[in-house]
């Protein structure tokens, strides 16, 4: 049996909605797919793949056979948050799975989901509160992911936990960030239900270091759990910077959501009839492409600085690495121009009005293992891209040194702005703030794994 390839709705109808691309695969379906997991002898999804080491064989065994509860309890058992994984993560266990080796893998993400709506639609999941309290009280600052499961992880433990988040709802960039069409908030607010059923506060609208001092906030919890992700967004600081129609990425996905959820009453940013250019290919430009696409653009580009990626997995990477290689989201069969190899130079105006974006082709220069390392100019290769609205979407660079919060807590910060928990005073610091931007399971394990006891 071959994996099954078509998991989108029809193309021509969800790039005119807001609802998520892809279907619910049937019971029928998934339990045939789930039997391709069943000659493997060595699970290197589990034991490697998967951050936070879900029991994918177990579970996929039990939806070969039917039983959902029981694919439940085992994805449950690991995973606090599977309604967000199995929309949002791009499946590092499918990278690591034996079948790559020779064919498509198993279509464990897929699994995930339809084990996770079943579970909420039988009324299976419900509130985990702690067998006894410890007396204890925590504070957590930060309502995204690594924030959310360290509070979980917490509160089965007995603490009291309140979160702290200074926008006007949890999620961070699961809410703020990743599209609707990629993963519909009332998941959010269903889970926060059953967080709130939990003994877990929250309290939104209130950024600690300003609203409330971080010392004071300290002073009368027995811990401080630091989950503020990497605000920072990488900006591209080239002539022209400050021509209007220029955006960070989060600025079009964090008011379009914001828009759809009714906190606002209209987008702010709207690209109906723009010809859009989308500096960064990673996923958060992905998102800005179907973001745009869906307001209505006249056209959408992406470019690219790096090398366009093989088309199948490169030898750099090798089974059971992460590979190497092209990757096309749906966004980008909606209708988008991709070019790679594309360095930014000038962003060129009429009146006061970005128009256009100066590029030229680079060259790059590749290491012995394959991969790009640094990159020269092709002469006379420039030309200018039309555009009249531009979104940057080249990803996150840690926590501003200035940041309130970390002064107030005397927190030390790395080279690269990450932040240093001081364990000793009981600031602990988790997910991105500590480690960098990075994956959303990367997070959730990030926070599971707290040492706070």
């Amino acid at each position: 049996m071959q994996r099954i390839a078509d998991i989108y709705r029809e193309t021509g109808e969800r790039r005119r909605d807001w609802r998520e691309v892809e279907r619910l695969l049937s019971d029928c379906e998934l339990t045939g797919q789930a039997g391709r997991c069943m000659n493997c002898g060595m699970p290197f999804c589990h034991a490697y793949g998967c951050p936070l080491g879900n029991l994918v064989p177990d579970q996929n065994r039990a939806v070969s056979q039917g039983d959902w509860r029981r694919a439940y309890a085992l994805l449950s058992a690991n995973s606090d948050f599977p309604e967000f994984t199995s929309r949002v993560c791009p499946a590092l266990c499918e990278a690591s799975c034996v079948h790559n080796l020779d064919e498509e893998p198993v279509m464990v993400r897929q699994f995930e989901k339809r084990i996770t709506e079943t579970a909420f639609a039988s009324g299976w999941v419900v509130p985990r509160p702690p067998a006894r309290e410890n007396g204890r009280r925590v504070a957590v600052i930060g309502a995204g992911p690594s924030g959310l499961s360290a509070a979980v992880t917490l509160r089965r433990r007995g603490w009291g936990v309140t979160v702290y988040e200074r926008r006007a709802d949890i999620g961070g960039l699961l809410r703020y960030g990743i599209p609707c069409f990629k993963l519909d908030k009332g998941l959010i607010d269903r889970r926060r239900k059953i967080l709130e059923a939990e003994g877990i506060r929250f309290v939104t609208g209130c950024e600690i270091g300003k609203d409330i001092s971080a010392e004071w906030l300290a002073r009368r919890h027995d811990a401080v759990v630091v989950a503020i992700g990497t605000p920072a967004a990488r900006d591209l600081k080239i002539p022209g910077r400050e021509l209007g129609g220029i955006h960070l990425a989060l600025e079009l996905l964090e008011g379009q959501n914001r828009h759809l959820t009714g906190e606002i009453p209209q987008a702010p940013i709207d690209a109906r009839g723009r010809r859009v250019l989308v500096i960064g290919g990673g996923d958060t430009g992905s998102d800005c492409v179907g973001t745009a696409i869906r307001q209505g653009a006249a056209s959408v580009t992406q470019i690219e600085i790096m090398p366009r990626p093989p088309e199948n997995r490169d030898a750099s990477t090798p089974w059971p690495l992460w590979p190497y290689m092209l990757r096309t989201s749906s966004s980008h069969k909606e209708g988008c121009e991709r070019r790679w190899s594309l360095n930014s130079l000038k962003f060129t105006g009429e009146g006061n009005m970005v128009a256009g974006v100066e590029v030229e082709t680079v060259e790059w220069e590749f290491s012995p293992q394959g991969r790009p390392m640094k990159f020269k100019p092709v002469p006379g290769s420039g030309e200018t891209i039309a555009a009249d609205m531009v979104f940057l979407a080249m990803g996150f660079t840690g926590v501003p040194p200035d940041t309130p919060l970390v002064a107030q807590l005397g927190l030390a910060q790395t080279p690269r702005t990450a932040l240093v928990p001081d364990p000793g005073r009981g600031v602990y610091c988790v997910g991105d703030c500590a480690n960098g931007a990075s994956l959303v399971v990367r997070a959730i394990a990030d926070g599971k794994g707290i040492g706070l006891y």
